[in-house]
């Protein structure tokens, strides 16, 4: 099933026209848009309370070779939860509704659009949604002083494969999930993530055997890619965290469109 999937043609304008039933969507009235806007909020209010306000208490920390202020360690990690946030509030609780409810993808899937076309036209909605977030936080963050422009613009397409990421893995979660109660888990995982990813202290003050745990979840990859290249920071090493982010992009992808396929067509 996977092989059929892979080798099958995917068509640029069958995606075109999933991505484009979601931009028609931004017609429904300005509540869409509230709604849109409001995930931006919180990584900003978070880096306002507690990367100014408790880094004024904390001073500066050690990154590799340089001593950084603690709002510009925190920023960059609240920028890839921001990505994260962006792009898991689509492909899971609209994409959800959208499998379980509405029936929207059984409809398509009355077309031409086979189950891979729907899962990449939602990512690329997601992504556009992550974009803005991300973007919108990149212009905060040169504003405070917190990252130079120059490195801020090449974080924005580490933000993007974060969202790509992330999208993927929710559009796969949401196919296994059976109803609104089972978002609950995925909540409480995604909070585990943002508060042990790297995000607030650094790693490696945390003891060894939580250091290994830490280093295996994807959010710890997300920060660490965004914060060295926002900081000016590059080594090969990000390399190994794109890897593992672009690995998450394949699998999620390939196992949302066969969970769709099961679901909707078989």
């Amino acid at each position: 099933m996977v092989t059929t999937m892979i080798a099958a043609r995917v068509s640029p304008a069958r995606v075109g026209a999933v991505f484009g039933r979601n931009v028609g969507a931004l017609r429904s009235g300005p509540a869409y848009w509230l709604v849109l806007l409001s995930g931006f909020f919180e990584p900003v209010l978070y880096l306002l309370s507690i990367g100014v306000g408790v880094g004024a208490l904390v001073g500066d920390l050690q990154v590799g070779d340089r001593s950084l202020p603690y709002a510009a360690f925190v920023a960059p990690a609240m920028l890839a939860v921001s990505a994260m946030s962006g792009a898991l509030a689509e492909t899971t609780y609209n994409f959800f509704f959208k499998m379980k409810y509405q029936k929207t993808f059984e409809a398509v899937l009355a077309t031409p659009v086979r189950p891979f076309e729907i899962a990449v036209g939602e990512l690329g909605w997601a992504m556009v949604r992550g974009s803005l977030y991300t973007g919108l936080f990149l212009v905060v963050m040169v504003a405070l002083g917190l990252a130079a422009p120059l490195w801020a613009l090449a974080a924005f397409p580490a933000t993007i494969l974060v969202g790509l990421a992330f999208g993927s893995i929710g559009m796969a979660i949401s196919t296994l999930l059976r109803g609104w109660q089972d978002f609950d888990l995925m909540s409480t995982g995604q909070f585990a993530l943002f508060l042990f990813s790297g995000t607030f202290s650094p790693v490696g003050d945390y003891p060894a055997a939580m250091q290994v745990l830490i280093q295996l979840t994807p959010l710890y990859h997300a920060v660490e890619l965004v914060r060295g290249i926002a900081i000016g920071q590059m080594a090969w090493g990000l390399l190994a965290h794109a890897a593992y982010l672009l690995a998450m992009v394949v699998g999620g992808l390939l196992f949302a469109a066969r969970r769709l396929q099961r679901t909707l067509c078989e």
